[in-house]
C-alpha cells in the first residue's frame, strides 16, 4: 500500500510538471539519497582505476583540508587533531591538537591556519576558531566565534578572516592582528559557507538558495543571486564562483565581477555531504559514492566522474589532487594528469 501511494505521489509530481524527488536507499545512518551520477556514455570510471602517488593513512576521521606552501592540511574531528602532511615526502610530519571538534572547512592566511571547532557533542562547549601558526605547529590563539554549521567553512581576505558564526545571519569578520571580531554582517538566516574573491566575501545561503556577495571594505550586503536549491560548497577558480547544490546536484558557475550566472551544470550529486576544489583546469567535486567528479571550466561539463568507495573532502594543489576518504581512513594524492 505505501509502495502504491508513493508511485502515485510521484506520478503526480510528473503530471504536475514538478521535479521527482532523488530515489532514496537505506544506510546505517537511516535513507540516504542515490546519486544517480552523468548518463553521458564514456564519463563514468570506476575509483579503483586510479592508482595514487601516495595513500596516507590518518587513523580517525581525515576531512577538510587546506593548502600551504609547504603542505597539505587536514582535520581529524574524533581525535581534536589537524595533520600537517609533508608535500615533497608526503609523510606526516606534524599532528596538532586544536580543540573539540574541528569541523568545517579550513584556511591558511597571515602565516597561520584556521581551525573552526564545533566543540563537545551535545553541549558545544569549546565551540571557536583555532589559529595554527604555520611555523611551529602551535596554537596560538582560540576565539571564541565557532563556525555556525559543521558544514561550513572559513575564509581569509587582505585584512581579515570571515566566518558564518551564527545560523540566524551573522558573517563575522576577524581582526588577525588582535583575534577579535571587528564587524558583524548580517546575512540569510542558513548561511554556511564563505569564499573570498575579487573584493568580496562570497556566502551560501543554504536555506534560502542564494548566493550572497558581501564588500569586504564596508561590511554590506552587495547582491543576493539566486543559485539552484540548498547551496553549500563553494569555490572560487577561473574568475569565477562556483556552488554546489545539493538540493538537485547540479553545480553553478557565477561570473565574480559581473555577478551574472555563467552555467548551471548537471553533475547528478545531489544530498549532503562532500566538497569542491578548483584547479588544473577545472573544478572537482567529491562526496560519497561518486568520489571525483571533474567539471572542465572551458566547456561547462563534467568530462569525468569516477565511481566507488571514498571521498567527501578534496582539495587541488602541489599540482595534485589531495582526496579525503573520510571512512577508509586515509587520504589519497593523485597526479590529475594521470586521469
Amino acid at each position: 500500500m505505501l509502495q502504491r501511494l508513493a508511485i502515485c505521489a510521484l506520478a503526480g509530481a510528473v503530471m504536475l510538471g514538478q521535479e521527482a524527488p532523488p530515489p532514496k536507499k537505506k544506510g546505517p545512518g537511516g535513507p540516504r539519497i542515490v546519486r544517480p551520477g552523468i548518463s553521458t556514455p564514456g564519463v563514468k570510471r570506476p575509483m579503483d582505476t586510479i592508482k595514487p602517488i601516495a595513500e596516507i593513512s590518518v587513523p580517525g576521521v581525515p576531512d577538510w583540508q587546506a593548502v600551504t606552501k609547504d603542505a597539505l592540511w587536514v582535520s581529524n574531528g574524533p581525535k581534536n587533531t589537524v595533520h600537517k602532511i609533508d608535500a615533497k615526502t608526503n609523510q606526516v610530519v606534524a599532528v596538532v591538537e586544536v580543540g573539540p571538534r574541528p569541523c568545517s572547512g579550513l584556511a591558511a592566511g597571515f602565516g597561520s591556519l584556521w581551525v573552526p571547532l564545533c566543540g563537545e557533542r551535545g553541549t558545544g562547549n569549546g565551540k571557536g576558531l583555532a589559529r595554527v601558526d604555520l611555523k611551529t605547529n602551535k596554537v596560538i590563539a582560540t576565539i571564541p566565534v565557532g563556525p555556525a554549521d559543521s558544514e561550513g567553512g572559513v575564509t581569509v581576505s587582505k585584512d581579515s578572516v570571515w566566518i558564518v558564526s551564527d545560523a540566524k545571519g551573522v558573517l563575522s569578520r576577524i581582526d588577525p592582528k588582535t583575534n577579535t571580531v571587528k564587524a558583524e554582517v548580517t546575512v540569510p538566516a542558513g548561511s554556511v559557507a564563505v569564499e573570498f574573491a575579487e573584493g568580496a566575501v562570497w556566502v551560501t545561503a543554504n536555506k534560502s538558495a542564494k548566493l550572497i556577495k558581501v564588500d569586504a571594505k564596508k561590511n554590506t550586503v552587495l547582491k543576493e543571486i539566486e543559485v539552484g536549491p540548498q547551496p553549500r560548497f563553494l569555490t572560487t577558480g577561473g574568475g569565477s564562483v562556483w556552488t554546489v547544490n545539493q538540493g538537485d546536484g547540479t553545480v553553478t558557475r557565477v561570473d565574480a565581477k559581473t555577478d551574472a550566472i555563467i552555467a548551471k551544470i548537471e553533475a547528478g550529486i545531489p544530498g549532503g555531504g562532500g566538497e569542491v576544489s578548483f584547479g588544473g583546469g577545472g573544478l572537482w567535486v567529491t562526496v560519497f559514492d561518486l568520489p571525483i567528479t571533474f567539471i572542465d571550466a572551458k566547456t561547462n561539463t563534467v568530462t569525468k566522474q569516477w565511481v566507488g568507495a571514498g571521498g567527501d573532502a578534496i582539495r587541488y594543489g602541489h599540482m595534485s589532487i589531495w582526496l579525503s576518504n573520510l571512512r577508509q581512513q586515509n587520504l589519497w594524492r593523485i597526479d590529475p594528469s594521470k586521469l
